[in-house]
């Protein structure tokens, strides 16, 4: 009896095993052939169909879309939003939580209740594009992270984190003598570095991959974020590293070089930042999601 569930639990492993591995060999392979075509020379990029393995390698295309004032202009942009986004968010998203956090605040379920409406329900696109237009935000660099500056979904995830910590910490710190905002900054905020580095990413990926403001209210080219440029560049095939887009070959110092080899190659520019940053938060980004998932 034994050794058929033992036969039969490896037959599913072996299962499960390559079931899990197509998945994952089938998410990573456009990757792969993107970062392949982003090297390749304008002859093997014009040829139709996927390369496993690069024939010719060259720097041309990244040599190309650097050269390009506008490209670099859009990436200060973008990291620009990041930085300044994320801690303006990381600061409204601690207090909010925290403040929704503790059992003592009267009303504190009513409150949240009418914090979790704004998820569900909104006044539609044009009375919000109205109120930021009274606002200010027309042309204005901060469209791109004041209004997403807070977001209820990670305010819950963080929310939910620090009510599963032991209510004797507070109670500790109290009886010494400390206020909200000590027992917050120091105590609360140490603790919970897994659901602030996981809520941090979730920022960051946001804030870097923002265009939709920026296409809505942003006339300067100056303002144009990374995203926004890599949609007109994939998308509406506008954008031009000194000429049109939609011709197939660039002349260069060096020789022509491909239309899509430079898509591909802004692509991997756009994409390679964020995926660097994923393992340092790894080992917090689990922990972080479970505990705060728990309703409590």
């Amino acid at each position: 009896m034994s050794k058929d569930r033992s036969i039969g639990n490896t037959i599913a492993d072996i299962t499960i095993y390559t079931v899990l591995g197509l998945l994952a060999l089938s998410i990573i392979f456009p990757f792969y052939n993107m970062l392949i075509l982003s090297f390749s020379t304008f002859e093997d990029a014009a040829r139709a169909g996927f390369m496993l393995f690069p024939r010719a390698l060259t720097l041309e295309n990244y040599q190309r879309i650097f050269s390009d004032a506008q490209l670099i202009s859009a990436i200060i942009v973008s990291v620009r939003n990041v930085l300044f986004g994320v801690a303006m968010a990381m600061v409204m998203t601690v207090f909010a939580s925290y403040v929704l956090s503790r059992r003592n605040l009267p009303g504190r379920k009513i409150l949240f209740y009418f914090v979790i409406f704004t998820m569900f329900f909104s006044a539609g696109l044009i009375p919000w594009y109205l109120v930021m237009v009274n606002l200010g935000f027309v042309n204005n660099i901060w469209v791109m992270t004041v209004p997403n500056a807070l977001s209820v979904f990670n305010m819950i995830l963080m929310r939910n984190y620090f009510m599963s910590l032991p209510d004797s910490l507070d109670e500790s710190a109290r009886l010494d003598g400390a206020g909200e905002f000590i027992i917050m900054w120091r105590i609360i905020v140490p603790l919970s570095k897994p659901i602030m580095a996981t809520v941090a990413l979730f920022y960051a990926v946001g804030f870097w991959n923002e265009w939709w403001n920026a296409m809505l209210f942003l006339q300067d080219r100056s303002m144009t974020p990374l995203a926004l440029l890599l949609r007109r560049l994939v998308i509406e095939n506008t954008v031009a590293f000194g000429d049109v887009m939609g011709h197939a070959a660039r002349a260069t110092a060096q020789g022509p070089v491909h239309s899509r080899s430079l898509e591909l190659a802004t692509v991997t520019v756009a994409t390679v930042p964020i995926l660097l940053v994923y393992p340092f938060l790894q080992r917090y980004f689990t922990k972080g999601i479970m505990l705060g998932a728990i309703k409590a």
